[in-house]
This record gives C-alpha cells, structure tokens and sequence, in this order.
C-alpha cells in the first residue's frame, strides 16, 4: 500500500484504494486542516468530509474522483473546518450534514442534523455516526467497514495520534470527551481500526489503546 496519509498545504493528495471505495486526502490553510473524499467504487457517489478552506482546492478534490459530490459533512462547528463549506455546498448541490448540537453555529444550516447511531448512505456504502461530545457539543465522527473487514473512522478534531482533541477553551470538557472516545470508540472498534483525523496524519486504534490511561491521567 502507497498510502502514507502525510500530506501538506498546497501539495498533493493521498490516495486508498479499498476496493468497494476510495478515500483520498488533503491538507489545506495554515492549519493544516485535513479534508477527506470517500468514493464509492460501484456507483461514484461521493462525500466529502470538512470544506475546511480553499474552495477552488476542495472542488479540485471531488474532479480527482468521480466529478460529483452527493453528500458533504461537517465534523465539527469550529471555524477552520467550515471556511470553504458554503461556496462548496452551493457550487456542487450537495447534501450537507452536521452534528445536530453544532448545527446552528454553521455557516450553512445543514440539511440533515445527525444524532449518534445514524447512517449515511453514500452508493453503496454504510457510514455510522458517532457523537463525541467535548470539543464542542455537537462532534461527529464518521465509521464505515471496507469489505476485508477493516473499520475507518473520520475523528475530526475529537481523537488524534496521541491523545484526544483540544479541550482547554470555554465550553469544552476533557472528561466528557475521554469518556465518549473510550466507550463510543475504543470499546467499539478494533485495534486495526484506521482513523483520519482533522489535521496531521492518521493513527489505528491499536496504536493508541496502551495509552488511554496515560491520557485521563494528564487530562488531555
């Protein structure tokens, strides 16, 4: 497998062929945010994961697969991952989705508010929605299970290679937020369980289950 998930500002994307679907990624801004197309291989369905910025790039993203784009969904409400959300969301028509609690903070209301235990159909692939409360009230991460059995999950800002998310300003909480990961994540999925993070590169949950005590400990 090519695919590394390293990826920078202005530079190419990465590429995962799956099979059933292909997930390709980019980094954007001086956040380094990343932003993720899933393509279903049978049917070109795509969705996009974060217009986090740069319009004219994340449009150049969704041409490097099918050409379409069906569904776009905002992991979270903050600011660096929703700056290119309404020019994308008008230019390709797609159907957008957000976390029900952060949905009113958007630049675009959604057109579907996800609570957890939902699903988004994309072609023939299945995504779970799963709520991660703590960055902000309304999180969401995205699971689908390729066909060897491999689970993928789109953590946005709220787990990351070495700990959880960022949860030092007002309204955030690091308890909340370790407990949702722990028992919505690590006690769901496998250690072979591939996540794609908001920014920087991506991690297994194998990787990082030795050290969710280490993380309560420290409290982040």
């Amino acid at each position: 497998m090519s695919y590394t998930g390293d990826v920078t500002p202005g530079g190419p994307s990465d590429e995962r062929d799956l099979g059933a679907a292909t997930i390709r990624k980019m980094s954007v801004s001086d956040m380094h945010n990343n932003v993720y197309l899933l393509t279903c291989a049978a049917t070109g369905a795509q969705l996009l994961v974060d217009a986090a910025d740069d319009a004219e790039r994340c449009l150049a993203l969704v041409a490097e697969g099918s050409g379409r784009l069906d569904h776009l969904v905002t992991t979270h409400q903050h600011w660096d991952h929703v700056r290119a959300l309404e020019d994308v969301a008008r230019s390709t028509g797609a159907r957008t989705y957000a976390g029900a609690d952060d949905a009113d903070a958007l630049p675009v209301a959604p057109d579907v508010r996800l609570a957890h235990g939902d699903t988004v159909r994309v072609g023939e692939l299945v995504l779970d929605v799963v709520h991660l409360r703590g960055h902000t009230p309304g999180s969401v991460a995205l699971a689908w299970q390729d066909p060897s059995g491999t689970h993928h999950l789109f953590t946005g800002d709220s787990l990351f290679p070495g700990g959880v998310g960022n949860t030092k300003q007002p309204g955030q909480d690091f308890d909340t937020l370790y407990a949702d990961v722990v028992a919505r994540v690590f006690e769901v999925y496998p250690d072979e369980t591939w996540f794609y993070p908001g920014h920087g590169g991506d991690g297994t949950i194998g990787a990082e289950r030795p050290h969710l005590e280490e993380w309560r400990e420290r409290g982040w």
